[in-house]
């Protein structure tokens, strides 16, 4: 990985070196320092462009992906975008299964870096457990039919190596971090960072989930809108020891953040995003003064000018 300054040898290496902003006018009083990692740097906008990377890194290394197969994944948005990004680079046709659930910026950009899109029709544009069914079995039938390579996230371990250097970012540029926030959807981010702050010395980590699909936190489990979160399931990269505890997020408070954001700190985000600052304005609230709160803005506020967020 290059550093700030140097030239990238391939645009694979422009992925991470992203900044953490503190934020001030959103804030409550007596609170914590609340600190937010700006994803929506990276190449294609998303944090998502590290798991990619790490996923298909490790897949050529170990020789289970070789030069020129294709490769196939379901994806509510920007997981498609950043492994279209990095098939693109690195020579390997992509098969991507997604859903009109999804903003059409995301699929849109899916499609400008060359994936072939199998898109399924949603409830009403909600996001329900049984749409990632149907996606599931659509990637069987491309495995099955085409020889692909199923990227798997929800399992794939080389995801955690790409959400560990966002980790190591962390500690480097907040020093102290008194508790993590992250929403839930593959659990990779949540997951990968918390062993490198487990490892640095034991700070809280808290998995946030929006309050209309709260398997987390033993809520009702219906549709939503927020994307990239909360896909039903409890995913298999949040093992119990990943974090300390969880809480739901109201979704709608959510989005309204998600105005303020922009209006108030020039910060640019989406639902799941603002969801995550909510999650980290409560628990600043919480323990005070003196501490350091630490969550991620997982991709730009550009990938959802289309729908009504900021109509």
């Amino acid at each position: 990985m290059t550093t700030r300054g140097s030239v990238a040898e391939t645009v694979l290496d422009a992925v991470g070196h992203t900044p953490l902003v503190r934020l001030r006018h959103v804030l409550p009083e007596n609170a914590a320092r609340v600190l937010v990692k700006l994803e929506g740097t990276n190449p294609t906008g998303s944090y998502k462009d590290r798991m990619a990377r790490a996923i298909i890194d490790g897949a050529r290394r170990r020789g289970d992906l070789a030069a020129g197969r294709r490769v196939v994944e379901f994806t509510g948005g920007s997981t498609g975008s950043s492994l279209a990004f990095v098939c693109a680079v690195t020579g390997h046709p992509l098969s991507l299964v997604t859903s009109d659930a999804f903003s059409p910026e995301k699929l849109r950009t899916m499609r400008a870096f060359g994936a072939d899109l199998t898109v399924l029709p949603s409830e009403g544009g909600q996001i329900t457990p049984d749409l990632f069914v149907r996606m599931r079995a659509e990637v069987d039938r491309i495995v099955a039919d085409e020889g692909a390579y199923w990227t798997d996230q929800f399992r794939n371990t080389d995801a955690l190596t790409g959400y560990a250097e966002l980790g190591r970012e962390i500690l480097a540029q907040a020093r102290t971090v008194d508790v993590f926030a992250a929403a839930v959807g593959t659990a990779g981010m949540l997951a990968g960072v918390a062993a490198v702050l487990r490892a640095a010395g034991g700070a809280r980590v808290v998995a946030l989930e929006p309050a209309t699909s709260a398997v987390l936190t033993g809520g009702a489990v219906d549709a939503h809108r927020v994307e990239g979160t909360a896909t039903g399931i409890v995913p298999p990269l949040l093992t119990r020891d990943t974090y300390d505890d969880a809480r739901a997020i109201d979704e709608g408070a959510a989005r309204a953040l998600a105005r303020r954001l922009a209006r108030e700190e020039g910060v640019f985000v989406g639902t799941s995003s603002a969801l995550n600052v909510a999650g980290a304005l409560e628990l600043a609230r919480e323990v005070g003064p003196g501490r350091t709160v630490v969550t991620v803005a997982a991709d730009t506020g550009l990938k959802y000018l289309a729908g009504d967020l900021f109509g």
